[in-house]
Parts: C-alpha cells; structure tokens; sequence
C-alpha cells in the first residue's frame, strides 16, 4: 500500500480515545469498527481501561505489539500533539482526527493543527480531519463513525465517492444511498482539512478502480489552484460533481465558523468549474439524484431529449427546464414518425412528448421506447410514468430495463404514494433511475451531458 491507501485499505486500527461508554465518541467509534464488516485488527488505546468490547486495551499507540495502518483519534485538542508524535514513532501512516476544537475555533487551535501537520509530515503520515466524522470504505468497510448502526444506515458497496465538509450532509447521503440500495466506494468527511484536501482525494479517488462518480459537497475550496488543475485532470477520467455552499457573503461567514475556512468568491468558483470540467448543482437533493445518474447511466452522446408519458403535464415542466439549461427537444425522423403512427393507438399524440394518454398499456410503450431509442436524433430518453393509471401494467418495469441494450441513458420519471414508490423501488433495482420530480430528471440528464463534453475535451 502507498498514500492515501492507508486510510481505506487498513489492515489494522488503533482507536485512540476508545471509552467504555456506549453513548460516548470514542467507544462508538471502536463499536462501528469491532461490530461491522471490517476484518481487519482493532486496537482500543485507553490507560484507563483493560477491555472494551471484548478486546485488549493499550496504554498508547507504543504498546501495541503489531503493526498499525491507521489511527482514529477522539480525543481533546490539547492531547493530540502527544499522540500524533507517538504515531510516527510507532510507523502509523494515516491518522483521522474525530476530534474537534481546532482552527474552527480559533488562533490557539489552529495552532494545534498547524503543529500536528508539521508532525505528521516529519513522519510521512497524512491528516484527515480534524472536526468531522471520517471515513467509510465501502468494500474493506472501514468505518469510523461515532453515529451507531441503531442510527444510521451504511450503504452497500458500489462505484461512488462522496466528499464533504459537512458531516450531517455525509450522514443524510449515506442513509439515502443505503435506502435506494446505491453503493458506495468510498466516503470522506474531511472537516477542516488540515492536511488532506479535496484535491489530494480527488486525485486518488482518479485512479481508484472502484469509483465512477466523484461527489463533493464544499463550503470553501483550499488551494484554488490545486484543486482545480487537479479537476481538470480527472474530470477526463471520470465525473465531478460539486455542490458549493457559502455562496453569499452570510454564507461565507457561516462556513468560516463551521470548518475555519474561508469561503472565496462564488461567482469566480463557479466560473472557474466550468472551465476545469466540474459539473456544478445547486441543492443537496440534485447532488445525489445526479450522483446516482451518473452511476448508473451511460453518458449522452449530445444534449437532445426524447420524452414519452402516459400524462403529458409533468413533461410540460420538464421542456421549460430542458430549454433553460440549454439542451434540446429531439426532432424525430420522418422514419420514427410513421412507425408510431403506425403501431400506436388512434388517441396517442406522437411529438415530443409522444403522449400516450391516460389510457396507456405496455404495449403502448414498448413501442414507444423502442421506437425513440432507435432514432439517432435521440440522445435522451425520459420516460414518465403515472404508475396510478389502471391501464398500465405492473410488468412495465420489466420492460424498460430491457431496452439499456441500445447504449442510450434511461431516465424515469414518476411520483405518487406506496404503489408508485413500490414501481420505481423495482426500477432502481434493475439498473434505471427514478426522479420525483421533473426538475430533477432534467438536471441529472443535463449532467450526463455535461460530464461527456467534459470527458472528450
């Protein structure tokens, strides 16, 4: 193992500050490590205690007779000094720091910080942290949260990455990954970023044959340039997707008393992500519905949008949103035209949406999707569903999956009470993704767009 490898890819893990509290940081911490799926060594380090959990406990990180990987440290700012030295000593290469009270406080903890990172350099350690809650690594399962299973749901393994600032915005992305059954590969909750930054992560999470999507939620960026020379790089290799906060001057300030950073000029961040291959989104719920798009999707070939419904009001929403963010309504072929003509019946409206009313079967469209999918004036294909209409068979979720044989990404749309969340639950699971909204389909076929003119620049 080499670099950041340490974090994810831990053999064994010290927890220092581990209590024998339930409740407490430092004992939920080892109980997320000691009762999950991770099958590496842990090693509880409290001079107070004998036995947690079930395991030895050591006085430091010194006495632990075995090698160690990675050091999880819940404990007071004041004390981390002592033991960050101690973990060089002991040849640890990765420390998180749970901990907080460093630079987001002030002059004296930023100290601290800065004097820790000046430890861990002398030995060629790496910081993630201090002040947040860690990381998670999907397929090893290291898993350094202090929020129990009880609490909060871990989500199976996958192909996307989360980074964020913000450890509650980390816990809302794993939980609704876990309930739509989304993977993950890796997840970081980087805090204040002592030392590893966004643009370290990124440039590993490049080369991490486990990840696809690359997510982000940033309050502040640390080194403007870094970060975005590094996305401009990666952002041909795979997606970016970045949700930017602080972007008024009282947000600014919000993020300068959360993490002790500096926020920047929005306008100038945002300007800057085009130019380097991010693709921007403006709320938390975008970032994930784009997230999961991109995860199980193909990217567009080009931004023309083919959408077919069986109630047209919802696509009427979705032209002024697809016009708005520059894209384009498909312009059928004269071929594709007489072909639905043809097959559909009599009451069915074939434009763009071909509207295939209230009154819409299986067959309807099947011969529909086929039909659009075949057009090479079709990048995009979104297709609505009002799931309550009797007509519609509950087999048209095993239909559409079906047709991912032609490349093109499927996007769906549908919202409604249990029947509906039950149909689209059976969608996910077969590989098309559902947006309740037509606000959110729109931007997540906006990114795939984005994202391949990013790839082929």
């Amino acid at each position: 193992m080499q670099g950041l490898d340490y974090f994810f890819k831990a053999r064994s893990v010290a927890v220092v500050g581990a209590s024998t509290k339930p409740g407490k940081i430092g004992h939920e911490i080892l109980r997320s490590l000691v009762e999950g799926d991770y099958k590496g060594n842990v090693y509880p380090v409290n001079p107070r205690a004998e036995k947690i959990l079930g395991l030895r406990c050591y006085g430091s990180v010194l006495e632990i007779p075995d090698e160690v990987d990675l050091a999880v440290l819940s404990i007071p700012p004041k004390a981390v000094l002592k033991v960050v030295e101690e973990c060089g000593k002991k040849g640890i290469k990765a420390i998180v720091i749970v901990s907080g009270g460093f630079k987001e406080i002030g002059p004296e903890g930023a100290e601290i910080e800065r004097k820790c990172v000046e430890i861990a350099r002398r030995y060629g350690m790496r910081i993630i942290g201090p002040n947040c809650i860690g990381i998670f690594d999907g397929d090893t399962r290291i898993d350094t949260f202090f929020q129990s299973r009880e609490r909060m749901l871990r989500p199976p393994k996958g192909d996307i990455a989360f980074l964020t600032q913000s450890g509650t915005f980390g816990c809302a992305f794993l939980e609704w990954a876990a309930e739509d059954g989304i993977g993950i590969s890796k997840f970081v909750s980087y805090g204040n970023r002592a030392d590893v930054d966004e643009a370290d992560l990124i440039r590993y999470l490049g080369g991490d044959p486990e990840t696809k999507v690359i997510a982000i939620y940033a309050e502040s960026i640390s080194n403007g340039r870094k970060f975005m020379e590094t996305c401009k790089e990666i952002s041909k290799l795979k997606p970016i997707v970045v949700l930017k906060s602080g972007r008024t001057k009282e947000g600014s300030m919000a993020a300068v008393s959360h993490t002790g950073s500096i926020a920047g000029s929005y306008k100038i961040i945002s300007s800057a992500f085009k130019q380097c291959g991010v693709v921007e989104v403006r709320t938390f719920e975008e970032l994930y519905e784009v997230s999961k798009a991109l995860s199980m999707l193909p990217l567009a070939a080009g931004p023309r949008i083919a959408m077919v419904t069986n109630g047209a009001g919802p696509c009427v929403m979705a032209t002024d949103e697809i016009i708005q963010r520059g894209m384009k309504l498909a312009e059928y072929s004269e071929k594709t035209k007489k072909e639905l003509r043809r097959q559909l019946p009599s009451y069915a409206q074939v434009g763009n949406p071909v509207d295939l009313t209230g009154s819409a079967t299986v067959r309807d469209y099947e011969i529909s999707i086929r039909t659009l999918l075949e057009d090479l004036s079709v990048d995009i294909l979104m297709v609505f569903f009002v799931f309550q209409d009797t007509p519609l068979g509950e087999e048209v979720v095993h239909l559409v999956p079906k047709m991912k044989k032609y490349g093109k990404p499927i996007i769906a749309v549908a919202a409604g009470g249990p029947f509906t969340k039950k149909q689209s639950q059976e969608l996910e699971r077969r590989g098309i993704p559902v947006f309740s909204s037509p606000e959110r389909a729109v931007a997540a076929a906006h990114a795939l767009y984005l994202a391949a003119e990013y790839f082929c620049r």
